[in-house]
């Protein structure tokens, strides 16, 4: 009896509890920004091309610059201006020949260079007037009027509120004004003729992601490109640049194919080989008289046979002087006598054999040579010349 009540108290009380956070809950649909996809999560001027394509213009977002023609429009932020000198100049001819060029927000880079050439200077505030916010509206947007002269607003110029200009900048210039957006006389928007051109400078980034939905952004956008049905304008930013190895290939492409080509073709030459290039002949035994034949054609190829005759002659001397005593000794013509009588040639034959140091042809190479080595057998063969002078005495 005690469980079931405490059962029913427990009801009740939740049944109250319940329509007490009923009646006094109220549900209300909130409506939260889903973060960008596609190509609005990596493209900054995103909006911005879109915007401008309502409004008939052709976009694009260039990765690198790529001039337009000179009736075009180029929108740049975080840009390095003097990045390259190639790069500063072209952009530079290109406004001077008629382009428009907007930029907005800080350069990445360069400001002196842009300076120098645009006549626009970025002034830094006093500190005591730096963080003003007197003229601010909600999330830091400001109320801009729009004229050449400092009393602009008297004039009732138009008003644009633009949203998170710097607060501790403001621009000036000596040059001709042609457009300009002021804040308590001081220029945040400034367009300067340059040539038959003209540049566009904005103290703010009003243009990228989903700024230009921020106060009056896209009207902004259109005063300052100047835009016109059928316009081209281009975008340019260094927000997400490449890294330093997609610059080399972008910047340097050929460089870098040979540099690989020659670390790959070093590496091939100085690897280890597994094994020979071309398979190893079959080893084969030579006769001697091969041997000696080989041997002969490549002295005779090689040094014009001179190695080949010095040895026959060597060969000769040698046979010679075991047969005659004291042959070293003898004058040349003095030893070709003793050959001739050893051998029975003519004594002639061996001069020209033997000491003829003028150029031979290769036939008579070879008849000089096989005349030395018949005149050598030949001396081996005979006895000594001192056995053939006793016999002699013997006779007489």
């Amino acid at each position: 009896m005690n469980r079931a009540l405490a059962w029913i108290a427990g009801l009740a009380g939740a049944s109250v509890l319940g329509y007490l956070i009923a009646s006094n809950t109220e549900w209300t649909e909130v409506k939260i920004p889903l973060p960008p996809k596609g190509e609005a999560a990596t493209n900054p001027f995103y909006a911005a091309q879109r915007f401008a394509a309502a409004l008939g213009a052709r976009t694009s977002w260039d990765r690198q610059l790529e001039l337009p023609a000179t009736d075009a429009a180029i929108v740049v932020s975080a840009w390095h201006w003097s990045l390259t000198e190639r790069r500063r100049y072209s952009l530079e001819r290109w406004v001077e020949s008629g382009g428009r060029l907007v930029v907005a927000g800080r350069l990445a880079g360069g400001e002196d260079e842009f300076e120098r050439w645009s006549g626009i200077t970025r002034t830094h505030r006093k500190r005591a007037s730096r963080f003003d916010t007197s003229n601010a509206g909600p999330f830091g947007c400001r109320q801009l009027t729009e004229g050449l002269g400092a009393s602009s607003a008297a004039a009732g110029g138009a008003q644009y509120t633009v949203c998170d200009a710097d607060p501790e900048t403001y621009l000036q210039t000596t040059r001709k004004i042609s457009w300009a957006l002021r804040d308590a006389g001081e220029m945040q928007a400034v367009r300067v003729p340059a040539g038959r051109g003209s540049v566009t400078a904005i103290n703010a980034s009003p243009f990228h992601h989903r700024s230009l939905l921020d106060g009056d952004h896209g009207r902004l956008f259109v005063a300052a490109v100047g835009l016109r049905t059928g316009d081209e304008v281009h975008f340019l930013s260094e927000d997400d640049h490449p890294s330093l190895l997609a610059l080399l290939w972008i910047y340097g492409s050929p460089v870098v194919v040979l540099a690989l080509a020659a670390i790959a073709l070093g590496l091939w030459r100085n690897s280890a080989r597994f094994g020979p290039l071309v398979n190893e002949p079959p080893t084969a035994r030579r006769s001697l008289a091969e041997q000696i034949r080989g041997t002969g054609q490549f002295a005779l190829r090689y040094g014009d046979g001179e190695s080949l005759h010095a040895a026959s002659l060597r060969a000769l001397t040698e046979a010679a002087t075991r047969r005659v005593p004291g042959y070293a000794r003898l004058s040349p013509s003095d030893q070709a006598v003793a050959l001739a009588k050893l051998t029975g040639f003519d004594r002639d034959a061996f001069i020209a054999a033997a000491y003829h140091a003028g150029l031979r042809t290769p036939n008579e190479l070879r008849n000089t040579i096989a005349f030395l080595e018949t005149a050598r057998r030949e001396i081996l063969s005979s006895p000594p010349a001192s056995t053939a002078s006793a016999s002699n005495h013997g006779t007489d």
